[in-house]
């Protein structure tokens, strides 16, 4: 009983001891890369965040990406699928702290997102043109590395007709997107103290 009491407390205390101090507040920066069929697109975020435990957080993420995908060449004329998305999300981080620096997380958040989407070539007046949003979310995980922050998302963003140049289309497009993001974080204290 000694022995099983004595395992039950180091482990208790390496998961206190490898964690971010509880009530401490800390802000994130990621940028990642959108992989898109015929093209690519980045993604960027802020999200401050606030520890309720030492291994959960929640957050507020204002952020977005730019996607160009489908680009093709006509007589010419370079024509491309862009989209663009913002969001405002509030979010939830849970950590498995196994290591002393090298800590997973799993995660999500719902909120707003809102997109444009165009097919049109470089001449293309696009002004004047509405974001279509509405509800949105984030599914992600990943780790961070001390400060240092790598992570896998799909992004949840209502679909929008594809604006194509001269009038907006029957067509809906989907501006949902997967990330492989980058980043780090300050405050909020530090893996593996």
């Amino acid at each position: 009983m000694k022995k099983l009491i004595l395992i039950v407390a180091l482990v208790l205390t390496s998961f206190i001891s490898y964690s971010q101090r509880e009530g401490a507040f800390r802000v994130g920066l990621d940028l990642g890369y959108v992989p898109a069929s015929g093209g690519a697109g980045i993604s960027y975020y802020i999200e401050p965040k606030y520890n309720i435990k030492d291994n959960m957080n929640i957050g507020f993420r204002i952020g977005g990406a730019a996607i160009a995908r489908d680009i093709e060449d006509f007589g010419g004329s370079t024509f491309v699928t862009a989209t663009g998305v913002g969001s405002y999300l509030g979010t939830f981080d849970y950590y498995f702290p196994k290591g002393k620096s090298f800590v997973p997380f799993v995660g999500g958040g719902l909120g707003y997102a809102g997109a444009l989407s165009v097919r049109a070539d470089e001449d293309t007046d696009v002004s004047g043109q509405s974001v279509t949003g509405g509800f949105g979310g984030v599914i992600r995980g990943g780790f961070e590395w001390g400060k240092f922050r790598m992570g896998l998302e799909y992004n949840l963003v209502p679909k929008s007709k594809l604006y194509n140049g001269t009038l907006e289309s029957n067509e809906d497009i989907s501006n949902s997107y997967f990330a492989i993001t980058l980043g780090f974080y300050v405050g909020g204290g530090k893996w593996g103290k």
